[in-house]
């Protein structure tokens, strides 16, 4: 039997789009002599669609949708397509995320997602209601006559092949997530129904190191139930959520068959009757990242109808890298950057800047802000009763700097791309309508040592393949400064980014407390790389805490952030505004 993975990316609610791709990669999956071709969780309608699901029109598309692709598929190949259909249980909600079989015009087998995850930036409990039982389909598949040594010619034989369907969360329900505890076991029940393949319609979202623990869960599964394991995963980007593609095929033996490319749609064949092995090739982690937020700058641009982007140049290492990554995406002809000068920036910055542009090739403007800024300061003089300059100023800069940036966006229809980066968002180091002005904020899942890490990196990378390093070495050395008074300097403000980082890391992903984090610190117990601290003062760590903490109300209002980390800030991340940092 040979099942062809059709790695595709889905538009949310483009459905003569998403179906035309099903339909050619179905014909394409035909004509490479595949009996069966498999696409993502719902690859017809796009993940997530959230409560887009509560407009009628929409779910009814969907299932339009699904009665054109029984006319419209190719006859000689079964095909898995993910959908949303109407739930056929009593009571509860109205609709089930499903997973159906069609070959020939009719849907041959259907299979409803048990397990709707709430965790982090899922919450399909809300518009979903779970499947109750699991069927496997029995496809019947006939092998080619073949002439043996005598060349006497072998008949076709007919075999059937037993074939379960686990939609992502039902195949996750063994991993380790904090709060979630499912009575239902799916795999269990289809491998104790005998089943030969267990195939796995995904739509399973990146964080690094994801594609490790995918694999190993799926290595855990085929070991136990001796059978091979199909993972279909989505790829491209949906708002703030990128999902990474890199399907594969995972043997008893717990080696890989075949591997889709990530970030990419692909078409990829396994015929399972041999035992080629395939290993993934390692990649850099930092190459994986910056794989993941290109692909989210783009796919997020193109979704939402812009062609253009800009962003605000200062000659910071943030501002940098976004650049850099806004380039990779779009091209150098689609993105323009604007140097927007104060009486407090520096000529360093200003010349990082200029060479930057010119590295990257793309469009570079300069916007002085002081006739702004003086215009500013006199309208408010009454008002400001000589009061000394405080972050009244330093934010009234960052201001006008947004207020420019969203003019030109109007004027052009071009996307405004944020600068900042996870530290600054959890710390609430940034303005509100200034610097967080922007439609996308693509490294603000980014620690600041990460984005230093990625910038260096890059630039390695460049030295190694005999190009010059984009990034000039100046951005990357000097000290971090917002620049918004005389010889500001980030860690006049915050505590050195090492030691925030480490903390952050233990708070946001661990949910740890100030002592619990001193104490796993101090024991040398915690697990990320990057953590050279062996002792933390307990204050320190609870003003970092207190800080996040009254900090909420300007994320709540930050532009999407592109998710690369187990825990991102948005929708993984609910959490109240007004509350107490509790103590005992």
């Amino acid at each position: 039997m040979k099942i062809a993975i059709a790695q595709m990316n889905s538009t949310i609610g483009a459905f003569a789009q998403n179906r035309q791709k099903i339909i050619s990669l179905s014909t394409k999956a035909e004509a490479l002599g595949a009996d069966l071709v498999l696409f993502p969780e719902l690859a017809l309608c796009g993940y997530p669609p959230m409560d887009i699901l509560d407009q009628k029109s929409f779910t009814e598309m969907n299932l339009q949708s699904i009665h054109i692709l029984q006319k419209e598929l190719p006859q000689n190949i079964a095909v898995g397509i993910g959908f949303v259909n109407k739930s056929p249980y009593q009571g509860g909600k109205s609709l089930v995320n499903a997973y159906a079989v069609l070959q020939q015009g009719k849907i041959v087998h259907e299979q409803i997602k048990t397990l709707l995850p709430t965790y982090d930036v899922f919450d399909e409990a809300r518009n979903f209601e779970p499947g109750q039982s699991w069927n496997l389909l029995e496809l019947s598949v006939v092998s080619t006559g073949s002439t043996t040594d005598c060349c006497s010619v072998v008949e076709p034989v007919e075999t059937t092949v037993r074939i379960g369907f686990a939609i992502c969360e039902d195949f996750w329900r063994e991993t380790d997530i904090p709060g979630t505890h499912y009575k239902s076991d799916p795999v269990r029940a289809l491998l104790d129904a005998g089943a030969d393949i267990i195939c796995v319609p995904s739509a399973s979202p990146f964080y690094s190191g994801k594609d490790a623990t995918r694999r190993a869960l799926a290595e855990k599964i085929a070991n136990r139930g001796n059978i091979p394991i199909v993972y279909i995963n989505a790829v491209g980007a949906n708002d703030s959520i990128i999902f990474d593609g890199r399907s594969f095929v995972m043997q008893p033996d717990g080696k890989v068959s075949v591997v889709a490319k990530g970030f990419e749609e692909d078409l990829i064949t396994w015929d399972n009757t041999l035992r080629v092995s395939a290993p993934p090739r390692e990649i850099p982690q930092y190459d994986i990242i910056e794989n993941a937020l290109v692909l989210g700058i783009r796919e997020y641009m193109q979704k939402c109808g812009f062609t253009h982007c800009h962003l605000g140049l200062s000659g910071g290492i943030d501002s940098a890298l976004v650049a850099y990554l806004a380039v990779q995406a779009v091209g150098k002809d689609n993105v323009a950057c604007f140097s927007m000068p104060s009486r407090f920036s520096s000529d360093g910055s200003k010349d990082d800047a200029a060479e930057l542009a010119v590295n990257l090739g793309c469009r570079y403007e300069t916007l002085p802000i002081e006739p702004g800024f003086k215009a500013f300061l006199e309208t408010l003089k009454p008002v400001f009763e000589d009061r000394p300059f405080d972050i009244a100023e330093e934010n009234l800069q960052a201001r006008i700097r947004g207020t420019l940036m969203m003019a030109y966006s109007n004027k052009f229809n071009s996307m405004l791309l944020a600068t900042g980066n996870k530290s600054e968002l959890a710390m609430g180091y940034c303005t509100l309508y200034g610097d967080m002005c922007g439609s996308l904020a693509p490294i603000g899942d980014l620690f600041k040592t990460e984005v230093f890490g990625l910038c260096k990196r890059i630039n390695q990378r460049a030295g190694d393949e005999g190009r010059k390093p984009p990034i000039p070495q100046a951005i990357i050395d000097k000290p971090p400064s917002a620049e918004l008074r005389p010889n500001q300097k980030d860690q006049d403000s915050l505590p050195p980014y090492d030691t925030l980082d480490a903390v952050l890391r233990l708070y946001l992903f661990d949910n740890l407390s100030a002592k619990e984090i001193v104490e796993t610190c101090a024991n040398d117990k915690c697990s990320y790389e990057h953590m050279n601290i062996c002792a933390l003062d307990e204050a320190l760590v609870q003003s970092i805490i207190k800080t996040t903490a009254r900090a909420e109300f300007k994320r709540r209002q930050a532009p999407p952030v592109l998710k690369v980390s187990p825990r991102a800030f948005g929708m993984g991340r609910r959490m109240p505004i007004a509350r107490a940092v509790f103590e005992i």
